[in-house]
């Protein structure tokens, strides 16, 4: 156990050096380490958001929002089916969870209902003896479409916050319906709040000119067809102007590939480019050669945006958006465009920001927590083991290194519970050298030899240092693996120190009692 082969020597002094060389940009600040050049380490230690303060939102998933939708797609399948097969009918309407309808002639009800319940199989279907016939959403459909919004709500909303180039964003599920969204570092909450309050499902309809909007206005609006108010446009009286539009989704904002704000060539106004992959380009393609000198409408989370009309035929995929935007506006609705829209509207239930001042409290706190256990671990580890204890405090100080440099090198995020995860690392480090030096002790109360003791003594203690060590460590995994934020913080520090503290008090500790021995050759030992 005291022989060492030169390349197990150039390892250990290897991993050290590396560890040190990652660590170091700690030591400096953060502009000044981004500086660095290239094929130099420059990564340093996230703090978490209670350590450098940042954004904490709960928001709440609309799923009813979706089941809505989902309802009003299935009455317009069902009024284009009807009118198909030209089977009259009246008092096609939602009900609860579901459609109704009622047809006209009972000899064709039959037919009309075998040809309506296969529309959607997520739905329970039922004929009357009257021609009335339900569908309503299945209790399976109802939440397998809610599950799949809050799984695609939080991805969305990852999407989001990652373009707006916040590192190590904390984003989990809690419950049924709601998403925890921490945010650290965040110096514009506001900004977040209006990226991730916005559906941004953008669509493009096409307007009915054929009706009279003094009747929309009125209530009589003709079927097929929806009022919208504009983005920015007012009439005289300072009122949203309002436009009649068609409820039929002529080209989805779901087949965007790509969306970045620019300036209009003619007007320097900030607009937003775009463009469609095949399938939308094609669609844009159609829908402008059919419909040439006909207004189109852009929508964006059910708000006219702009109508131009149709000039030319549009077959290169790409478009633009205008809209009176700022620089800003344009930035980040090319940002949202691109990320995706949300499956429905988030509400923020709760809302906290955390002060720059209370991480520094913190950070200052955990430093000296840190520090004060380190010192007396060293103290203790010197008086009490002379020589050999020193041996261990130099480890245990490698090991502090090691851990910074992991954590950076990992770009793990270091929270409270994380800081404790290092003051206690901090005892147990030396755990394994105490072991070691009891055994050594035993060996040489037995009448061993100095030489003969230490290896004995390694030998003897490795297994139950690495038992410890792994039961520990299999704790943390555990940890990381069922528990969240401040629980996976404190875990991802404890296994991270488990790991380096069984490196530097096996290895290094190891090395530097066996090259004392070989070059001093001591008759016996003091402890």
């Amino acid at each position: 156990m005291l022989k060492f082969e030169t390349w197990k020597v150039t390892l250990i002094l290897g991993l050290c050096a590396l560890g040190l060389l990652f660590a170091a940009p700690n030591l400096l600040d953060r502009s000044t380490a981004e500086g660095l050049p290239g094929w130099v380490p420059s990564s340093q230690v996230n703090l978490g958001l209670d350590l450098q303060g940042g954004s904490h939102l709960l928001l709440e998933v609309e799923v009813g929002v979706v089941i809505k939708e989902r309802l009003d797609g299935l009455l317009d399948t069902v009024r284009t089916q009807l009118r198909k097969s030209k089977t009259r009918y009246t008092g096609l309407r939602l009900v609860r969870g579901g459609v109704t309808v009622t047809i006209k002639d009972a000899n064709l009800a039959q037919a009309a209902y075998d040809e309506i319940r296969i529309l959607d199989t997520g739905y329970e279907s039922n004929l009357s003896d009257a021609g009335v016939i339900t569908m309503v959403m299945t209790e399976k459909t109802q939440r397998d479409r809610s599950v799949a919004a809050v799984d695609q709500s939080i991805e969305i909303v990852r999407r989001r916050i990652d373009e707006t180039g916040v590192k190590e964003p904390t984003i989990v599920r809690q419950g049924d319906d709601r998403i925890l969204v921490q945010v650290p570092g965040l110096d514009d909450p506001e900004r977040l709040k209006r990226l991730l309050g916005k559906t941004a499902k953008l669509s493009f309809h096409l307007l009915d000119d054929k009706a009279s909007m003094a009747d929309a206005l009125a209530g009589r609006i003709p079927p097929g067809t929806r009022l919208m108010p504009s983005q920015d446009e007012v009439d005289s009286m300072g009122n949203p102007r309002m436009y009649l539009v068609k409820k039929r989704i002529m080209v989805g904002g779901d087949t965007l590939i790509d969306s970045s704000p620019a300036f209009d060539q003619r007007t320097s106004e900030p607009v937003v480019n775009f463009r469609f992959d095949t399938i939308g380009a094609k669609r844009f393609g159609k829908v402008t050669m059919n419909n040439v000198n006909k207004p189109f409408a852009i929508v964006l989370d059910g708000k006219v945006l702009s109508a131009p009309v149709i000039r030319e035929p549009i077959l290169g995929g790409a478009g633009q958006i205008s809209g009176n935007f700022s620089v800003a506006e344009a930035n980040d609705l090319s940002l949202l465009l691109r990320a995706g829209a949300l499956p429905a509207p988030l509400t923020i239930l709760e809302e906290r920001s955390v002060g720059p001042g209370l991480g520094a409290d913190s950070i200052t706190a955990g430093k000296f927590a840190s520090l004060l256990g380190l010192v007396g671990v060293i103290v203790f580890m010197a008086l009490y083991y002379g020589r050999f204890g020193l041996y261990a405090d130099v480890a245990l100080i490698l090991n502090m290194v090691i851990i910074t440099a992991l954590l950076s090198m990992l770009q793990a995020t270091l929270t409270l519970p994380g800081i404790a995860g290092i003051v206690l690392t901090i005892g147990m480090a030396v755990d394994a050298n105490v072991l070691v030096f009891e055994r050594i002790r035993e060996e040489l109360k037995a009448g061993r030899k100095v030489m003969s003791a230490v290896d004995a003594g390694y030998k003897r203690a490795f297994v139950t240092i690495v038992d410890a060590n792994v039961t520990t460590l299999i704790a943390a995994v555990l940890l990381f693996a069922f528990g969240s934020g401040p629980v996976q913080g404190f875990a991802v520090t404890l296994a991270i120190g488990i790991i380096s503290s069984m490196f530097t008090a096996i290895w290094v500790t190891r090395l530097l009692v066996a090259s004392w021995l070989r070059r001093a050759r001591p008759t016996s030992l003091e402890f």
